[in-house]
């Protein structure tokens, strides 16, 4: 079992940047690719970004790709998401998820564990 917990998560005025995490106990000895999803409301979860277990392969979403940044600190068992330029339509639950592999997925149904979700909020 991959316990994951978000934080982070606040309220940002548009233009501002925010930075979320996501700390992992449990079974962590093995290999996990880690990604990033958000849901809106009314919306589906969507792909924002993923990050390979050695932290050499990254993917992005065209909406946040170039203000984004996916890391990991694998002996901090952590990953986290800095996030730059936001814009309104970045308000959502942000979850992160892991995949017990080393390749990189844009799936939400490849991915076995889930946080919570933190919020992020962003004002006009």
């Amino acid at each position: 079992q991959v316990q994951l917990v978000e934080s982070g998560g606040g309220l940002v005025q548009a233009g501002g940047s925010l930075r979320i995490s996501c700390a992992a106990s449990g079974r962590t000895f093995g290999t996990y690719s880690m990604g990033w999803f958000r849901q809106a409301p009314g919306k589906d979860r969507e792909f924002v970004a993923a990050i390979s277990w050695s932290g050499s392969i990254t993917s992005y979403s065209d909406s946040v790709k170039g203000r984004f940044t996916i890391s990991r600190d694998n002996a901090k068992n952590t990953v986290s998401l800095q996030m730059n330029s936001l814009k309104p339509d970045d308000t959502a639950v942000y979850y992160c998820a892991a995949d017990p592999g080393v390749a990189v997925h844009r799936t939400t149904g490849a991915y076995d564990y889930w946080g919570q979700g933190t919020q992020v909020t962003v004002s006009s």
